[in-house]
Order: C-alpha cells, then structure tokens, then sequence
C-alpha cells in the first residue's frame, strides 16, 4: 500500500508543480511531506521506504553519470574545484557563526558549520535534466564541485570525529590514502575492466544481459567507495561515467530511465520529505529560521563567487552557486553522525532536519529561476 500511495501521488504533485511553473520534484518532495508524520502521517520512513530510497538515489546519479559529458567535466576542472571550495569555507563560516550567536559551544558550532559545507546534487541532477543543462559548462561544473565537496568534508569530518569525536582516533592519511585508491581503481576499472565485462557477457543467452551486467558495475561501484568511506552516490555517478565510454550507453540509459523513473526514484524523493516533524521545535524557529537563511545564501554566494572567479557570466555563476545549495541525504548522514559523536545535541537534531529539507526543497525553484535568468542573458557563454 505504502508503493502505491507514493507511486500514485508523487506523479499528481509533479504534475501540479509543473502547471504552476515549478521543476516536477519539487511536488514530489512537498508530498513527502504532506504524506509524512509532519501532517497526514500515512507514511513513516521504515526499512521498506529507506531501502527503495537508497535505490532510488543510487540510480538517479548512475543516470547523471551515463549522461555527462566527460569532456566537459574535465575542461571546468579548475572552476569545479574553485566551486567547490569557496562553498564549503562561506557555509562553515557561516554555520560556525549561527552556532555562537544561539550560545552554543566551540566544538557543536564548528559541526554545525560542517554540516552546512556539505553538498548532495542528486535533487539537482533532476533539474538540471529536466532543463536540458545536464551537459552543459554549468552542469558539468556543478557535477564536478560535488564530488570535490564530497571529498573534502569528510575528509574535514574525519578530523573533527578525531580530535572531538567520542570514537577512536581516525588516520587522516589512511582516509586521504583510501580517497586516492577508490578514484585510481574506479579510474582503471572504467578503462580496462568495464568495456570489456560488458563486451563478453552482454552476449549472454539470457534476457537482458546488457543491463543486468550494467546494474552489477553500478552497485559494484557502489559497494567499493562506501568499502573506502565515500558516499555511494559518488560510487554510482563514477559507474554511470564508465559505462559513457563504452558503445553500450544508448543502450541501458534508454533502458534504466524507466526502471528508476517508474518506481525507485519517487521513493526516494518521498524519503526526503518524510524526515520532517514539527514536535519540539516550538522554541527553535528563530534558530530554523537564521540557520536556514544562512545556510541558503552562504552556498549561493560562495558557489557563486568560486565561478565567477574562474570565467562564467554573473548569471551562468548564480546558476552554479544554486545548484549547490541542497544538503539533501548527505547532511541528513552527516547529522546523524554528529548525534552519535555527541558534537550535536539531541534537542537541535529535529531543527537540524527541518534546515536540511528547507535547503532542500529551495534548491529546484532556485535553480530553475537562474537556469532562465541564464538562458535570457545576452552574455550566455557558448
């Protein structure tokens, strides 16, 4: 029943948003909220929801990772890099400041100015396709500065668990030297390994060979980067790239759209918005309030900037700047860390959540805004 409810009203909501001028996720993400505890309660986030939302996710970036222009990317190196670093420096500085303004101590401020530094573009990635900007110099970038985010908060992460986390001291040359591996063997595995697995065994007397061996690169890819402590979507992103590369891309991209589209994908979606519940938080709203306006501009401003300063438009860095303001499942994972490393305290953990999804569900309509704006501009890049 719980597939079918959100199968069923996540098309509706897409549909309204886009009647009234808004990307379609956007409505699937409000009905996530709208079907969760926060108002109708018919839905709760349990094992079921949780594993077809991860599902969902991972193929979401397998697909952007199939449609990238790897010549793209690797052109907007420097701008990805630039991006990516100035977005998590302004929002670290600005969540550290939140922190102290509301009285909070040295070491909860600076987690909470981590935990705005991170970065998810899953939400992103469907704008951004829904527009047709995928593969563009903006989209690249965008796709570009999040895997660089990714890496460095953790890399940040890890050495605030170590040195005010409550769990055994962390290596930080282990987690540079495990970064470095998963990105060497993904590197390699994409060049030697994947075209020819797919050569051999799409050949397979079975149905469906093609795809059932592009499914076990994507998860195995998958499995490999949470083994050496990246997020899975980064797994899967790397995953959908080598598979570009090979003359089977037309192929399962056609076919795994439908797959994740139909069923996995809205799941997902749905996920983002059942995490909200406005118990407890009567006393926190300034707190929700100041911290989201913060968390919002501070990822705009800083995105923005590290564009602006290696060559896009005004308009083209706006663009950028927006799609990285969505915190999505990474700070969601992030936050739930800090809880068990007591660097966040249990009372803020709800308001946290509820600054997570506002980022959250601004992020499309923004996005959409300065993907027109850009598209209008006399000064477009070519």
């Amino acid at each position: 029943m719980r597939l079918v409810l959100i199968l069923f009203f996540t098309k509706i909501a897409g549909d309204i948003s886009v009647r009234l001028g808004q990307p379609s996720v956007l409505g699937k993400l409000i009905i996530g909220i709208i079907l969760g505890p926060a108002v109708l309660g018919w839905l709760n986030n349990n094992e079921f929801i949780h594993y077809f939302s991860e599902i969902g996710v991972l193929l979401l970036m397998f697909i952007a990772g199939l449609e990238t222009d790897l010549e793209q990317l690797k052109k907007n190196w420097k701008s990805a890099f630039a991006v990516a670093v100035l977005g998590i420096l302004l929002p670290f500085l600005g969540g550290f400041g939140v922190g102290e303004l509301f009285g909070l101590s040295m070491e909860y401020s600076l987690f909470i100015g981590v935990l705005l530094s991170a970065t998810s573009v899953s939400i992103t990635v469907q704008v951004l396709k829904d527009m047709n900007k995928l593969n563009s110099r903006e989209g690249s970038t965008i796709l570009g500065a999040a895997v660089v985010d990714e890496v460095l908060v953790v890399i940040i992460l890890a050495v605030m668990l170590s040195f005010l986390g409550t769990g055994e001291e962390i290596s930080l040359g282990l987690l540079i030297g495990k970064k470095l591996i998963f990105f060497l063997v993904a590197i390699l595995a994409g060049w030697l390994v994947v075209p020819r697995i797919l050569s051999w065994l799409s050949k397979l007397k079975v149905t469906e060979p093609t795809m059932s061996i592009a499914l076990v690169i994507c998860f195995g890819y998958v499995y490999f980067a949470d083994l050496l402590g990246m997020a899975g979507i980064i797994g899967a992103f790397a995953a959908g790239i080598a598979i570009s590369l090979t003359p089977h891309k037309h192929v399962i991209e056609s076919k795994i759209e439908p797959i994740a589209y139909a069923v996995f994908v809205p799941v997902f979606f749905v996920s983002i918005g059942l995490n909200v519940s406005f118990s407890g938080v009567g006393n926190q709203v300034g707190f929700i309030i100041i911290l989201s306006l913060v968390a919002i501009l501070t990822k705009l401003i800083g995105g923005a900037l590290g564009a602006r300063l290696t060559g896009f438009s005004g308009n083209s860095s706006l663009m950028i700047g927006s799609g990285m303001v969505s915190r999505g499942e990474v700070a969601l994972i992030i936050a739930a860390t800090g809880l068990q490393e007591a660097l966040l305290l249990p009372k803020y953990f709800t308001s946290i959540v509820i600054v997570i999804i506002v980022t959250t569900l601004v992020a499309p309509p923004l996005l959409k805004y300065f993907i027109q704006l850009e598209s209008k501009s006399p000064s477009k890049n070519k």
